[in-house]
C-alpha cells in the first residue's frame, strides 16, 4: 500500500544523499522513480538534486504554480512510475502537499519527501507544516551539533559567522550561511535564554 513519507531534519543530515540512494535502489531493481526538486534551489543547477558527498541526479522542478499531481499523472500515463522522491519539500505549498496525498491515494504511488522541518527563526515552513499534518510516516534524519548533541535547529549566519535573528524565511544557501545546532546552542546564539524572557 502506497504511503506519504516525510523525512525531515536540520541541514547537513544527509536528506539529499538519502533521496539519491533511494532513487538508485529503485533503478537497480528495474523500477522507475520520479525525482522532484524546488525551482528556487538552483545551487547545483536548475533541475538538479545533489548531495554534499558528490552524488547528483536530474529532477523535475516545482514552483508555487506547479500542479504536482498533474505532473505525476502525465508521467505515469507515459510509463509506469514506482515512487516519487521530493527534495527540498519544505518549499511545497499546502495545495501541493494535498496533491501529493492524491498521488498516493488515487494513483497508488509512494511519495517520499525530504526537507527541513523549520527555518532559522524556529518557525515551520509551509510545506513542512502540512507534511507533518498529512504524512503517513514521519522519519527524523539526525545530524549533530558541535557539542555532540542532536542538532534540530538551524542558525542563519552573516559573513562573519554571527547568528542572524531576522530576515526573509527563504534565503538559499549552504554551509556558508547556515549551521545546524542543538536547541541549547540555538537559544544561546540568539540570546534567547531565561535572562531575555
Amino acid at each position: 500500500m502506497a504511503q506519504l513519507y516525510f523525512y525531515y531534519s536540520a541541514m547537513n543530515a544527509g536528506k539529499s544523499t538519502t533521496l539519491l540512494q533511494s532513487a538508485f535502489n529503485y533503478r537497480e531493481r528495474g523500477m522507475e522513480p520520479v525525482i522532484l526538486t524546488a525551482a528556487i534551489d538552483n545551487r547545483s543547477g536548475v533541475g538538479k538534486v545533489s548531495s554534499r558527498i558528490g552524488l547528483q541526479a536530474d529532477a523535475h522542478i516545482f514552483d508555487e504554480s506547479k500542479n504536482v499531481f498533474d505532473l505525476i499523472k502525465t508521467l505515469q500515463d507515459e510509463k509506469k512510475r514506482h515512487c516519487v522522491l521530493v527534495d527540498e519539500c519544505q518549499f511545497l505549498s499546502k495545495e501541493q502537499v494535498m496533491q501529493l496525498t492524491d498521488v498516493v491515494d488515487e494513483l497508488g504511488i509512494p511519495v517520499l519527501c525530504y526537507g527541513l522541518r523549520s527555518d532559522f527563526r524556529g518557525e515551520l515552513f509551509i510545506g513542512s507544516h502540512y507534511l507533518l499534518a498529512w504524512a503517513d510516516k514521519l522519519i527524523e534524519l539526525k545530524t549533530v551539533c558541535h557539542c555532540g548533541r542532536k542538532a534540530n535547529h538551524v542558525l542563519r549566519t552573516d559573513e562573519n559567522g554571527n547568528a542572524i535573528a531576522d530576515g526573509n524565511q527563504v534565503e538559499i544557501g549552504g554551509n556558508d550561511r547556515y549551521v545546524s545546532v542543538c536547541r541549547k546552542h540555538y537559544k544561546a546564539e540568539l540570546n534567547m535564554g531565561r535572562q531575555s524572557i
